[in-house]
């Protein structure tokens, strides 16, 4: 069976930009393959993550990536799982060449966010709600978290100035970064005193609305090996859907996320306390402390701790350092390109081209990572969830 690795990644800047969807595309196809044969040359299949087509008025992502990137007659389709579209296209990605269908396949994700302004936007992301139950209420993305916070909040020791650390952490992370939407560092007084979203959320508790792409090249390590570039593992994969409506699960213990990263620790044979980064799926402050639970990193009850370097965290946590990227809410997160921009910064962590930027490596971050988690999650918090594990292949392309 093939050994399905990551040989190439791309993605464009963040942020609201002027170029549509299809160009961002390009930015990221075009860094993804420097050095490297044409497409067309080596990808068998595509598969594209698209949140909505509300943004740009555009369904058939798959034909239309695929044109752009110089492909003719090869299966492409959009993959929808709203927040979790991108990772759901890299797992079918790492099937298809594990399965031996293809040697090579794209796996890119794009979303042009500011098009259709606000309301389009806010209306997109609640059509990932239940239509009976809860659109038909009004709620939005940030009430629903809110929901979350507030509980969790009422549950836990965290309060509003822990997950306004985590907001400082992620902007300290994403200054770093040369494609995040936000460049420079904050405090907790600066995300405290930022304008109330929905209570106890606040403008910079939340992720914001962002232009981007991203593409990863899944290939065989065959292949990788053949092309000479460095390469991370895929090792283990999972995924889960829950309820889809919010007032059918347990707000604070976010079960398909623990069961989608049991899933891929099982297949990649690790466990929570291997993992030396992670990127999870901070849409909000309060996200990254429940998924740092669900994941087995912290005990329950104090994933808030998340922002603390590892040594001054409560006994039971990993010593795991989270959102290296500076995460959804500072790196940025165009929906459907989400959870390929996690693998971009995994690859990136793991083969070192990371450790290159300048500024203060992450807090509690290793200098040279092995294994890596990504934790991508759709709908409002685990309505699907898809778990990835990478792990450093110093014996490919190098």
């Amino acid at each position: 069976m093939p050994r399905p690795v990551i040989a190439a990644v791309g993605a464009s800047r963040l942020g609201r930009t002027a170029l549509p969807g299809r160009d961002l595309f390009s930015v990221a196809v075009d860094e993804a393959f420097e050095g490297l044969p044409a497409p067309a040359e080596l990808v068998g299949a595509l598969y594209a993550g698209n949140q909505s087509e509300r943004y740009e008025n555009q369904i058939m992502h798959g034909t239309l990536l695929a044109e752009w990137a110089g492909l003719r007659y090869v299966p492409a389709e959009r993959v929808e799982g709203c927040a979790a579209a991108g990772a759901l296209a890299l797992r079918h990605a790492v099937t298809d060449v594990r399965n031996g269908e293809h040697d090579a396949v794209l796996a890119c994700g794009v979303e042009k966010m500011t098009a259709g302004g606000t309301d389009v936007a806010t209306a997109s992301l609640a059509a990932a709600f239940d239509r009976a139950i809860e659109q038909r209420s009004g709620v939005t993305a940030p009430s629903q978290y809110a929901l979350l916070a507030r509980r969790y909040l009422h549950e836990t020791e965290a309060t509003e100035r822990d997950l306004a650390r985590i907001a400082v952490k992620n902007h300290r992370n994403a200054a770093r970064n040369p494609r995040a939407q936000f460049g420079e560092t904050i405090d907790v007084d600066t995300v405290l005193e930022s304008q109330p979203v929905a209570p106890p959320l606040k403008l910079f508790d939340c992720a914001p609305v962002t232009d981007g792409a991203a593409v990863v090249l899944v290939t065989s390590a065959e292949t990788a090996a053949e092309l000479g570039v460095p390469a991370v593992d895929l090792a283990g994969t999972g995924a889960a859907a829950n309820n889809i409506a919010v007032a059918e699960r347990d707000m604070t213990h976010i079960e398909g996320a623990r069961i989608a990263a049991e899933r891929a620790y099982a297949e990649a044979g690790v466990t929570a306390a291997d993992i030396d980064i992670a990127e999870v799926h901070d849409a909000f402050t309060v996200s990254e402390a429940l998924l740092s639970e669900a994941a087995g990193f912290a005990p329950v009850g104090t994933g808030y701790q998340s922002h603390r370097p590892p040594a001054e965290r409560d006994d039971g946590w990993t010593d795991v350092a989270l959102s290296t990227s500076g995460g959804l809410k500072a790196r940025g997160h165009p929906v459907g390109a989400t959870g390929l921009l996690q693998a971009v910064e995994a690859y990136e962590q793991l083969t070192g081209v990371a450790g290159e930027r300048p500024g203060d490596p992450p807090e509690g971050a290793p200098s040279s990572p092995e294994t890596a988690l990504l934790l991508n999650e759709g709908g409002v918090a685990d309505a699907v969830t898809v778990a990835h594990v990478l792990t450093a292949a110093p014996e490919v392309g190098r």
